[in-house]
């Protein structure tokens, strides 16, 4: 009889291994097709395994390369931006934007806090010699802006024992004032954009500032600002995002090059310039 009463329950054990082998094989088959069925769909947060994320950094004050629109919930806007914004779109990637003042930017990008910087970043042949930089995507040459009234000041010459407005970390400028002024009678004032050197101008704090032509002549457009260019364009030296050297950055950068070359062949890139400025900067005058 204990026998018998044994063996009934070792059945009773057997069907229940079984049946419960049998659930979790169901189980197992169930998460295998819901993953399949979301296999088409890339990740878009976390470790981003699927969509390349590219961090760029910008200082958001350069209208109208790069801007906070206070109107618009402090929304990043701007002719680069619109520019990366499609390159996003073509080679699917996401952005990630890092606002910092300018004179961080390139530590940024050194310690590898950022992929790229999009603030008009002229190709310097110092920059290009430590850095791998897209083809660029500005045309427009550094120029004096004073206030309007203004009509003694139409070259660094003129400058000599006045005051100059300079954005910290704008290296290729400083050479400029220093290659004309080399016993210092130029006082160099910096500041952490350009909008606050625009102002001082303004309130005759300061005698000029430097501006590329095409973002002064967008600020006048846009704000009515009493302000004018003075003297002539120094030398025009093109612009785009630096990444730093190395084979994984190097592929990413054809994508790039390539993509670009399709926004200006397709009239993308001329329609976001003339948007911003009036003409197309992202090629050389002629």
């Amino acid at each position: 009889m204990q026998l018998s009463i044994m063996k009934r329950s070792k059945n009773k054990w057997h069907i229940f291994r079984r049946t419960l082998a049998g659930a979790l094989l169901a189980l197992a088959a169930v998460s295998q097709l819901a993953a399949c069925g979301s296999g088409g769909e890339k990740a878009v947060s976390g470790d981003a395994k699927d969509q390349k994320i590219v961090r760029i950094g910008t200082n958001g004050a350069f209208y109208p390369y790069s801007f906070k629109n206070t109107e618009n919930g402090d929304k990043l806007e701007g002719y680069e931006i619109e520019i990366w914004e499609k390159l996003a779109e073509k080679l699917d990637f996401k952005i990630e934007y890092q606002l910092t003042d300018f004179a961080s930017l390139f530590g940024a990008l050194e310690s590898k806090k950022i992929d790229t910087i999009v603030n008009s970043i002229a190709l310097s042949e110092e920059r290009k010699a430590k850095y791998l930089f897209t083809d660029p995507y500005v045309y427009s040459g550094a120029q004096l802006v004073v206030k309007e009234e203004n009509t003694t000041v139409n070259s660094l010459e003129d400058l000599k024992g006045k005051k100059i407005g300079l954005v910290a970390g704008n290296k290729i400028m400083l050479n400029y004032i220093k290659e004309a002024d080399p016993e210092g009678k130029i006082e160099v004032v910096t500041y952490e954009t350009g909008e606050g050197a625009f102002r001082d101008v303004l309130l005759g704090r300061l005698d000029a500032t430097f501006s590329t032509k095409a973002a002064a002549l967008a600020q006048i457009k846009k704000t009515g600002q009493p302000i004018r260019l003075a003297g002539s364009q120094f030398v025009v030296i093109p612009a785009g995002s630096p990444f730093l050297i190395n084979d994984e950055n190097k592929a990413f950068v054809e994508e790039v090059n390539a993509a670009l070359k399709e926004l200006r062949d397709d009239g993308t890139i001329k329609l976001i310039a003339e948007k911003w400025y009036g003409e197309d900067i992202s090629k050389p005058a002629e």
